[in-house]
């Protein structure tokens, strides 16, 4: 049995999402627009956080766009895992269901054991995996743990309206990180030819 990037650091989630999509470019160009796409140059992306922002009552901060893994970095993410040109497993720990939410990054090895109480883990991916010369699946899956039964509850009962949001995120984000990795593939053969 193959086991998944994730199942190391989260074996038995609360939630767990899971997007693909194919893309007709090579997989290491794939993951390298993935990784340093805005994610929030997509506009429906934007509103989707200004309406957390004001559902939840949020400060919004300042933000410099960095690329979606640097910017989560910014953040408080952490890097679990990183195999370049093919997978980068993100994870923090956190209280969601606030206005204002804090991500803290957890060392890899003590994150799968993580247990501070009122507390969620959260671990995603950006994969790419090759299905042909210029053919790549691009996906990414986001699994979620609790410390305890408390947080286990508060997550749950924010996930039920916040999930539209994130999966409409996820929904948009890998679709464009596709467009723009197919673009740039177009455009490197225009340069060769």
């Amino acid at each position: 049995m193959n086991l998944g990037p994730l199942d190391p650091f989260i074996p038995a989630p609360i939630a767990r999402e899971h997007f693909a999509v194919t893309v007709r470019a090579p997989h290491a160009l794939v993951y390298d627009v993935a990784c340093n796409f805005d994610m929030q140059s997509i506009v429906a992306v934007r509103t989707i956080f200004r309406m957390r922002e004001w559902i939840m009552g949020s400060r919004r901060g300042v933000r410099v766009p960095l690329g979606l893994t640097r910017e989560l970095e910014s953040l408080g993410w952490g890097c679990l895992v990183q195999q370049p040109g093919e997978l980068y497993v993100g994870g923090a720990v956190c209280q969601p269901w606030l206005a204002d939410v804090k991500f803290r990054a957890v060392p890899p090895e003590q994150f799968a054991a993580f247990a501070e109480p009122d507390l969620v883990r959260i671990a995603w991916t950006l994969e790419t995996r090759a299905l042909g010369a210029n053919l790549t699946e691009l996906g990414s899956e986001t699994r979620v743990g609790a410390a305890d039964e408390g947080a286990r509850r508060r997550f749950l009962a924010y996930w039920r309206w916040a999930r539209v949001g994130i999966y409409s995120i996820c929904w948009l984000l890998l679709p464009a990180i596709s467009r723009k990795a197919e673009e740039a593939s177009r455009a490197a053969v225009t340069r060769i030819i």
